[in-house]
């Protein structure tokens, strides 16, 4: 349930969050809605941490903008995980709880009781992991919370077991390389200089007071500060509260948007003016407007290797190549989707474009996509069509009646 990659906005409702559930409301505690995800209530990360003496390096999948690493556990499996630098919670399965969840003798399975955005209330489970292991980095005694990642397994097409928050990675220096899609954790060096900004590489100090990081960035002549969320598919997604921001194109309508307060039609648009992120210069950027807190996105931190050091509270952005970081536009057919096996279940039409003219309606069900059943459209596939077709033929299921319907693919935003 999420615009399918960068390039694209219509192939599935774009989340702000992987699990807009939970982004929840505990019965004696606020759990951190507007700082990303979660402030967990017992515990900011693990009890003891194993880096070797040289970094740990593990191979990632960048899907959707979204940051997954796979790493084998105490129990022999490999597990797949998504790192949120932008939740201060953990979330594993209840299959992954079971496998290294901590067994403590007579003790009662503890709960939250939490309230959804819908208003519904319902229970999550508490859980110790015994040891977290991410490559050579292990991580003893973790405080997580279990979830079920169904819904955001079967959008993305792959299993996910879990989620890692910024909080675990408080006694090392994570890297999260983009462009060289791997996950490096190294060992704090005691008296090691702090990077300078030069070139290609600049550092910021971030404000980790609520568990996640905040940076400052400057639109224009103004300042404000944006929550650094790798657990957030979008680019920069702004609250223009206080600010004064020109736009090049927009804002208007677009998809669906999952978020603590439920789904709201999406507003975006491409900014008149350059984001300074240190000295790095992202050229008139795509946002999302959001009554949120502003936070920067994977479709954004994907142009960097983002390292982050939780003692000294700095983080370094480094790119590969020079000249500012560009923003593509964002291709649609107007249609977002929920995704299941055999369907794709029709959410929303965006206004305002060729589709609207159509006759389509939420809750219409496609069947397959140019021809071939929904099944064989992986997330990558169907975001690599939007890219670059000129045109997508949806094949509609309405009772036990198909019909095509041939719909352009267009720029939402320029």
């Amino acid at each position: 349930m999420n615009r399918a990659a960068p390039r694209t906005a219509g192939g599935w409702t774009r989340l702000r969050r992987p699990f807009p559930l939970l982004c929840l409301l505990a019965s004696a505690l606020w759990l951190a809605l507007a700082t990303g995800c979660a402030n967990f209530p017992f515990g900011r990360g693990p009890g003891q941490t194993f880096v070797q003496t040289k970094p740990a390096a593990l191979p990632a999948r960048v899907l959707g903008n979204y940051f997954i690493v796979e790493a084998e556990q105490i129990d022999g499996t490999v597990r797949r995980f998504l790192v949120d630098t932008g939740s201060t919670a953990t979330f594993v399965s209840q299959n992954l709880a079971k496998a290294i969840g901590q067994r403590e003798r007579d003790a009662a399975k503890r709960t939250v009781p939490v309230r959804s955005a819908n208003n519904g209330e319902i229970t999550l489970e508490t859980v110790t992991l015994k040891r977290l292991q991410l490559g050579e980095a292990k991580f003893d005694r973790v405080a997580a919370l279990v979830y079920d990642f169904e819904e955001l397994s079967a959008h993305l097409g792959l299993t996910i077991d879990g989620l890692i928050g910024f909080p675990v990675f408080r006694n090392t220096l994570l890297t999260l390389d983009y462009p060289h899609a791997q996950l490096v954790i190294a060992p704090h060096q005691p008296g090691a200089a702090l990077p300078r900004s030069a070139g290609r590489v600049a550092v910021i100090a971030f404000n980790n007071e609520q568990g996640t990081p905040f940076i400052p960035v400057q639109l224009g002549n103004e300042s404000f500060v944006v929550l650094v969320d790798s657990g957030s598919d979008g680019g920069l997604q702004l609250n223009p509260v206080g600010l004064h921001p020109r736009f090049a194109f927009g804002p208007r309508a677009g998809t669906l948007v999952s978020s603590i307060s439920g789904d709201r039609a999406q507003q975006v648009g491409r900014l008149g003016q350059n984001l300074l992120l240190g000295t790095h210069v992202v050229e008139q950027p795509v946002v999302d407007v959001t009554d949120q807190l502003s936070s920067i996105g994977g479709e954004l931190l994907r142009h960097f290797a983002v390292t982050f050091d939780q003692r000294r509270n700095y983080a370094t952005f480094t790119r590969d190549t020079d000249g500012p970081v560009r923003i593509e536009p964002r291709r649609s057919t107007g249609l977002s989707f929920s995704r299941a096996a055999a369907y794709w279940r029709v959410l929303r039409i965006v206004p305002d474009t060729p589709t609207t003219q159509l006759g389509l309606q939420p809750g219409d069900l496609v069947v397959r996509i140019n021809g071939e059943p929904v099944a064989g459209w992986s997330y990558e596939r169907y975001a690599a069509l939007l890219a670059s077709a000129a045109k997508v033929t949806y094949t509609f299921l309405t009772g036990t009646r198909e019909y095509d319907v041939e719909i352009p693919v267009f720029e939402l935003v320029p």
